[in-house]
């Protein structure tokens, strides 16, 4: 049997290699070290941030973001229902509500009017959330305008969840470097990988050198070990610094393979009933870091859940669209604003293997499954 698909597995290649070379070479393993400083540099160049911060993870990230813009026990924080439990569970690490937002069909992530209308109402009552967090969803920005421009009306400071994002673009910016805070995800599925780790980017000097306190356990400046608020072990190691700054060098090579597949499975299944593909909105380029789509059962024949699961028996993995946070046991209790479209993509939704290094071999494994399903209930079989 031909070797399993994955749905996005790392890509590596020996650019990282050099660096990560580099690295043993010069015994600088531990955290910090000249690849973590070279590899900050030139991400904040790459994304266009005027500071960027190193870290273990991207939920690291957004857990430091989310406490250096106040959020604090007691307080709500305004938040995409249709994401990964990653983007809400630092909300409550820190004791903190999340109030879930429901996305818009134009890029399936979250509703700006929807948004506006949940701050004029909360405003009207005092209640004003802490912050609101964006998730850039599947490699495609949310549209940033009317969303920072509805916080800015209320004085609610935006954190960037653009850890699907890296590669893409809003009206000529990266999506990341619009709202106050941003952070990025380089674990293994991402577009780009350093196994595991994140970026904190911002134009706020002062709030990334803090973040940089706070994830090098707090410690103050002094000989010994001295420590006047609570901090973290959230920073990157040199060697995976270095495989950053490979990985970062074929970034739009990634990004352009990526879409390549999407127009692939686009050309591939263009006559099959009942397929609509995740729309590239039009502020911006789109990387399909998975290319997502939604099967309508009463046209295709099948609904989701029967092609993933015929895939699965190919030895093809695929997955359904984000289960939306108001949606999962743990965060039932919360408040939500809409929930309609969320759940329709979720019900609907499939992401397709997607990563820079599948062959058209690949590919073609993939569609041949997807049209055999659509073909045998055709059938009656």
């Amino acid at each position: 049997m031909p070797p399993r698909i994955h749905l996005s597995s790392p890509h590596l290649g020996s650019l990282e290699r050099g660096f990560v070379d580099d690295a043993f070479a010069s015994n600088w393993i531990a955290p910090l070290g000249p690849h973590v400083e070279a590899f900050q540099e030139e991400f904040a160049r790459c994304v266009g941030a005027p500071h960027a911060l190193a870290l273990s993870s991207g939920t690291a990230a957004l857990h430091l973001a989310l406490r250096l813009v106040g959020v604090s026990p007691g307080d709500e924080v305004l938040v995409s229902t249709l994401t990964f439990s990653a983007s809400v569970n630092p909300i409550c690490y820190l004791g903190a509500s999340p109030v879930f937002i429901d996305s818009e069909r134009a890029s399936w992530n979250m509703d700006p009017t929807l948004l506006s209308e949940e701050l004029e109402a909360r405003a009207r009552s005092g209640r004003l959330p802490r912050a609101v967090v964006v998730v850039h969803l599947y490699g495609q920005s949310a549209d940033l305008e009317p969303i920072l421009a509805a916080c800015d009306r209320h004085g609610v400071p935006v954190v960037e969840d653009a850890a699907e994002a890296l590669g893409s673009t809003y009206k000529g910016r990266t999506p990341g470097t619009l709202g106050r805070v941003g952070i990025y995800s380089f674990n293994g599925n991402k577009i780009i990988t350093t196994s595991g780790g994140g970026m904190l980017v911002s134009p706020d000097e002062e709030l990334v050198r803090h973040a940089l306190k706070l994830a090098t356990q707090a410690r103050d400046p002094a000989p010994h070990y001295q420590h006047s608020e609570i901090g973290y072990n959230y920073r990157l190691s040199n060697v995976l610094a270095a495989i950053g700054r490979g990985q970062l060098r074929v970034l739009e090579d990634r990004v352009a393979a990526r879409r390549r597949n999407h127009d692939f499975y686009v050309r591939a299944l263009a006559e099959v009933p009942g397929i609509t593909f995740m729309p590239e909105a039009p502020w911006g380029r789109h990387t399909r870091w998975l290319t997502t789509l939604t099967i309508d059962p009463a046209r295709f024949g099948a609904n989701r859940e029967a092609v993933r699961l015929a895939l699965e028996r190919e030895d093809i993995e695929a997955r359904p669209v984000w289960k939306p946070m108001h949606l999962q046991p743990v965060f039932a209790a919360f408040e939500r604003r809409g929930g309609q479209v969320a759940e329709e993509l979720f019900q609907n939704g499939l992401c397709l293997p997607s990563g820079s290094n599948l062959t058209p071999d690949d590919l073609a494994r993939v569609v041949e499954v997807v049209r055999a399903v659509h073909a045998s209930r055709c059938r009656g079989t």
